[in-house]
């Protein structure tokens, strides 16, 4: 059973065109020039229990709307979503002890108290009690690594601290499912780590079901099993991350590093693509040869002195639905 589901989902704005010059900026006054824009036009997705699912596109796709719009934040102009079973606009309280939801911009911690004066606050909010609390709090400290910073306040946090935070704070009442909202924009590697392998955690141990848009492909290729491209509101793609590169990346590149300069032999299957002094670059399709039978051919006709396959990249994936969905 789906535990979000979205249906015809249309989310409109009104936007009011500014004219230039005196006159033009007098006449808005009067009678605003306006233009409804879609910016999110006639989704529909289902998503499992227990998926972390990436759901990404380019900067205006609809990513945040739509995030906003299955959280309750936003109502949608057209279409349905239920979340666990309810609706997040007409049963905003019930789905919102459902959920957890870190925007990785904007922090839902208190500015002014310590991080664990935050966390009491929440306790009292979402009426935990005193045991299932320090459970959680036991478990997010394992994981995040929170007791070092607990009793600083959130304003002389670092940014990875204070993400850490945000994630722990919207974890204090043990949701089912948690949205993430490009959760690790401007960290360190440290600071990466340390979220991507809490994610994975609370999937793991929790069953916990994510939604995450993010422009960190990294992020993309070590949590997400399924993908949901978007881009001008639209779905563009849809389906398993091996499925999506293999569909939209369908080559592969043997590497080869000789061990003297030759002339390279031209190959039925496979092209150079580059080559920088004794290392060459070929290129190959996967349904058109393997790459032992590449590797094979080549062997017995160039001086390799290495070589390595490289996978294609889940970047150049993306980067081609967006040219040609642009």
């Amino acid at each position: 059973m789906a535990i979000i589901e979205v249906k015809d989902l249309v989310k409109e704005f009104v936007v009011v065109r500014k004219k230039t010059g005196l006159a033009g900026a007098l006449r808005s006054l009067v009678v605003p020039d306006k233009k409804i824009v879609r910016g999110v036009d006639g989704l529909s997705f289902d998503i499992e229990q227990g998926d972390i699912v990436g759901y990404i596109g380019p900067n205006g796709a609809g990513k945040s709307t739509t995030i906003k719009m299955m959280t309750g934040i936003l109502h949608p102009t057209e279409g349905s979503i239920r979340v666990c079973g309810l609706s997040p606009q007409q049963d905003r309280k019930a789905v919102v002890r459902q959920l957890g939801v870190v925007f990785g911009q904007r922090t839902q911690l208190y500015w002014d108290l310590r991080l664990g004066e935050t966390f009491e606050l929440l306790k009292r909010i979402y009426r935990i009690e005193d045991k299932r609390y320090k459970e959680t709090l036991d478990m997010l400290n394992e994981v995040l690594r929170i007791q070092d910073f607990i009793d600083t306040p959130v304003r002389q946090l670092s940014l990875g601290q204070r993400m850490r935070g945000d994630l722990a704070a919207s974890m204090i009442h043990d949701p089912t499912v948690l949205f993430l909202d490009e959760p690790t924009i401007g960290l360190d590697a440290d600071a990466k780590h340390a979220i991507r392998q809490f994610i994975l955690t609370m999937n793991r141990e929790r069953k916990m079901t994510v939604v995450l848009t993010t422009h960190d492909l990294d992020d993309v290729e070590q949590l997400c099993s399924r993908l949901l491209v978007v881009n001008h509101g639209k779905i563009v793609e849809d389906g398993p991350l091996d499925d999506i590169v293999g569909k939209l990346a369908p080559h592969r590149l043997l590497v080869i590093e000789l061990s003297k300069m030759v002339k390279l032999p031209e190959h039925a299957h496979a092209k150079v693509v580059r080559q920088d002094g004794l290392k060459v670059w070929y290129q190959f399709a996967k349904s058109g040869i393997t790459a032992a039978d590449l590797i094979a051919d080549l062997s017995g006709r160039l001086p390799i002195r290495d070589l390595s396959v490289q996978e294609p990249d889940i970047e150049d994936a993306i980067r081609e639905v967006y040219r040609t969905t642009g």
